[in-house]
């Protein structure tokens, strides 16, 4: 009896040792750890499926797309803005080139109305001028009439004088070549002792205001 019982104990004690449970190395379940690194890596798996790559490539399409389509826009603005900037420096160039020319042309009208101040004078008192050469060309034996001629030759000299000093000049011409812009031919002669085309005599005197003629003077010329 004793023997059974031994026995019966020893097997009762074998059966609960064999459905006790393994530790977690014997039954092959990984540490904690390890699960849960092996559950981050199947999600990222999950993520590098096919639905996500087309998705990833997609998105830089678009921008690029994006990118290049305001690349375009900002060429075109600042191909218009040179267009503009081209046209404005035309503009002022000739703005420019204007006013240099009023400029020019203001000074130079300033220049000559300095130069000139005495021509409207000077032309209103040839006339003048030429009845004072006149009246002294009269002769005289009267003392009192040689005394009024000596006097308007004084006014006449004195006159010149003033005259001289604004740059109103006598023309020469008498035994010099004739020149049309000084010379107003009236009359030709054959006269000896003269080249041809020579002044040979002055019927009306000539002036001029330094380089500008005021009158040509009127001459005979020899053929």
């Amino acid at each position: 009896m004793e023997q059974g019982d031994k026995r019966a104990g020893q097997a009762t004690y074998n059966e609960l040792e064999m459905e006790q449970p393994a530790s977690a190395e014997e039954a092959g379940v990984p540490p904690e750890g390890e699960r849960d690194d092996a559950r981050q890596n199947d999600a990222a798996g999950q993520g590098d499926g096919k639905p996500a790559e087309a998705s990833a490539g997609a998105e830089p399409a678009g921008e690029e797309r994006a990118e290049t389509e305001e690349l375009a826009a900002a060429k075109a603005q600042v191909a218009e803005l040179e267009a503009k900037l081209a046209e404005m420096e035309h503009r002022y160039l000739r703005l420019y080139a204007d006013f240099e020319n009023f400029r020019r042309r203001t000074r130079q009208e300033l220049e000559a109305a300095e130069k000139y101040r005495a021509q409207s004078l000077a032309s209103d008192l040839l006339p003048v001028l030429d009845n004072f050469e006149r009246a002294l060309k009269i002769e005289t034996e009267n003392e009192q009439a040689k005394s009024i001629l000596q006097g308007m030759e004084m006014v006449y000299r004195s006159l010149l004088d003033a005259l001289k000093k604004e740059g109103v000049e006598a023309i020469e011409a008498v035994g010099k070549p004739f020149d049309p812009h000084l010379h107003q031919a009236v009359m030709q002669t054959d006269e000896d002792g003269y080249e041809p085309n020579t002044v040979v005599e002055e019927l009306q005197k000539g002036y001029k205001l330094k380089d500008r003629i005021l009158r040509p003077a009127m001459v005979k010329v020899s053929q």
